[in-house]
């Protein structure tokens, strides 16, 4: 039974970096649709959603991390708009 508890805190761990590497694959996207969209002359409406899409994404998953309590070392806290309305 000891030794399940050593193997219990390495799937948390592991779980939480899955997480942690999804965060940042989605904030990586969500850069990329604005920049596309910022890009783009004449971006269109499904653009738009495009980018509205992949910020929801992100900030449903970092919502989850929050309430897991789990830090990101590769995201800084100046790059998190807390002006979010389904985020609090």
């Amino acid at each position: 039974m000891w030794f399940g508890g050593f193997k219990r805190a390495d799937t948390k761990s592991e779980y939480d970096q899955r997480l942690l590497d999804l965060i940042n694959r989605l904030k990586e996207e969500w850069d990329h649709a604005a920049q596309t969209q910022n890009a783009v002359a004449d971006s269109d409406i499904e653009m738009a959603q495009e980018t509205a899409l992949a910020k929801q994404k992100f900030f449903f998953i970092y919502k989850e991390a929050r309430l897991r309590h789990i830090k990101n070392d590769h995201i800084q806290a100046s790059v998190i708009s807390y002006d979010h309305d389904d985020f609090q």
